[in-house]
């Protein structure tokens, strides 16, 4: 009972003007209560067909949960309730892939070394379409993911779709799978350390001060931290991350629920790097925890950031066991960042269940920046509440020419067939090229030959005008396959407008208050005129 009802109950003899409004409340609810139950009674007895009463309860609850409107709240049956708890408590094990969803289709985003994935030879790009007995059709990532991960030793088969080959199952045995948040670092120009962060799993914070120390051993002067793509992950992550760019009892976060005092969290130790010029990347798929970091590290004048606009995840879910083994998943809080920012950003439900962005596009402009709420820094600089970490200095992503786009638009209607064709010649290159290679137009025209084999059917005219979104595309996989991660990121740099501009910054700013001057006058925001101080 909360401590409103409470009240409210004592008050009963006192005031009972007060007492009848809720009384009216009660009769309401159990009204519709008496509604609810005579429905069920009358389906379950009369309908034409039997039906399982137990089922039929279990489709209320998930269309209350529906009605909602929270695109995070979900009901958990026992099964998933374990599946969850296995993923969650630090001690899982899968078979070693990325998926995402893909046109309908949940598709394998890439395949980590020294996994029972790659050893029975998944590749980026197939398709699951069956896990154990089941069809995948209709599924949501996070319940394929929760399918094939479980317990150390225990078994799961899944089912694949390749183009140019039929359908294929593999029984896997799970094995413990860690895959580091952190999966490379390196120096760059100007004695800049580059360290990009994936996901705030239980050892995201220890993995960044490690390259840390190895990299300010080595010379490093200042950092890039790369929290672009990062989904987020634990808070406790976050709340470490932040603690080694920030020295100890600052405020990180403020959780604020409903009927509950306000939780605030602060950092704990001294901080590893507390002066060392920083700048963080972000974009619109940095979320949650990311925005965490990024948000109080903004707040505190220790951070530049820089990219576009963050996801905007500023809500806190809780678990909550049920009856029968069932948990009901649902928004509890939103967090806020040290100067009381909320960075939730407004969606909507559409008529198809997805959940998109009410405003996607006008969060970069000068006007719609004027319209947000807005904060002030500890050093008194201007910071924007209302939706997403806003960065300090906006950069766009390269944009593509329009014979790029479209040779991309061609490619992308038969994605999953045009990944392969790359991945394949990639792979046959791998072992032939040398560090300091270049795509030439006979790797480029090899690509254009598979791609008609598989029925991508592109004018070569067109496929020409693409060239350079080819040989980009073409040159990060052969790099990536032929000497990893870390080479294919120092090759890509010099297209990297975001970390380009980061890495000009640094260049200019000796100090992180150099920084942050730099950000107020050397760069304009997307309309051309310079962002309002």
């Amino acid at each position: 009972m909360t401590r409103f009802r409470k009240v409210a109950l004592v008050c009963l003899v006192v005031i009972p003007i007060v007492a009848g409004g809720f009384v009216v409340q009660d009769r309401s609810a159990l009204t519709g209560s008496r509604l609810f139950d005579q429905v069920l009674s009358i389906i379950s007895d009369r309908f034409v067909d039997s039906v399982d009463v137990g089922t039929l309860y279990e489709k209320a609850a998930r269309g209350l949960i529906a009605e909602l409107k929270d695109p995070y709240a979900d009901l958990y049956t026992p099964k998933q309730l374990e599946a969850f708890n296995t993923t969650t408590g630090g001690f899982y094990a899968g078979i070693g892939m990325q998926i995402e969803p893909q046109e309908g289709f949940i598709v394998v985003a890439k395949v980590y070394p020294n996994t029972p994935a790659i050893e029975a030879n998944i590749l980026p790009g197939d398709r699951i379409v069956g896990v154990d007995s089941a069809s995948t059709r209709g599924w949501k990532t996070d319940q394929v993911s929760a399918k094939l991960k479980g317990a150390p030793g225990t078994k799961v088969s899944a089912k694949f779709s390749r183009p140019g080959a039929q359908e294929f199952s593999v029984n896997f045995t799970r094995r413990v799978i860690h895959i580091p948040a952190v999966p490379y670092a390196i120096m760059l120009e100007n004695k800049t350390a580059y360290i990009p962060v994936t996901g705030f799993n239980e050892t995201a914070a220890e993995e960044v001060a490690q390259q840390m120390q190895r990299l300010t051993g080595e010379g490093a002067r200042s950092v890039v931290l790369d929290l672009r793509g990062n989904p987020g992950g634990f808070l406790d992550g976050a709340i470490a991350m932040t603690n080694i760019f920030l020295g100890k009892g600052k405020e990180v976060v403020t959780v604020r629920g409903r009927g509950d005092p306000p939780i605030t969290r602060v950092t704990e130790a001294p901080a590893l790097a507390p002066a060392v010029p920083l700048v963080i990347l972000t974009d619109a798929y940095s979320a949650s925890a990311s925005e965490i970091v990024a948000g109080a590290l903004q707040d505190h004048d220790r951070a530049l950031i820089v990219g576009t606009t963050s996801f905007g995840k500023g809500l806190v879910q809780g678990m909550y066991r049920l009856d029968g083994g069932y948990a009901i998943k649902l928004t509890t809080a939103k967090w806020y960042t040290p100067s009381g920012r909320s960075i939730q950003k407004e969606r909507k439900l559409t008529d198809d269940g997805q959940f998109v962005e009410v405003h996607p596009d006008s969060l970069e402009s000068d006007s719609a920046r004027k319209a947000r709420p807005k904060y002030k820094s500890d050093g008194g600089r201007i910071v924007f509440g209302g939706g997403a970490i806003t960065p300090d200095v906006f950069v766009p992503y390269d944009t593509l020419t329009t014979p790029e786009q479209k040779l991309a638009r061609a490619l992308v209607s038969k994605q999953q067939e045009s990944y392969l064709a790359i991945y394949e010649l990639a792979f046959e290159l791998k072992s032939k090229v040398k560090p300091d290679f270049t795509v030439t137009p006979e790797m480029r025209e090899e690509l254009y030959q598979r791609l008609q084999k598989r029925g991508v059917t592109v004018d070569h005219k067109e496929f020409e005008a693409g060239s350079r979104y080819i040989d980009r595309t073409l040159d990060q996989r052969i790099a990536t396959l032929a000497f990893g991660d870390s080479t294919a990121k120092r090759r890509e740099a010099k297209e990297d407008v975001q970390l380009r501009k980061a890495l000009e910054l640094l260049g200019k700013g000796a100090t992180q208050k150099d920084l942050l001057a730099l950000a107020g006058s050397a760069t304009p925001s997307p309309s051309g005129r310079r962002p309002e101080k």
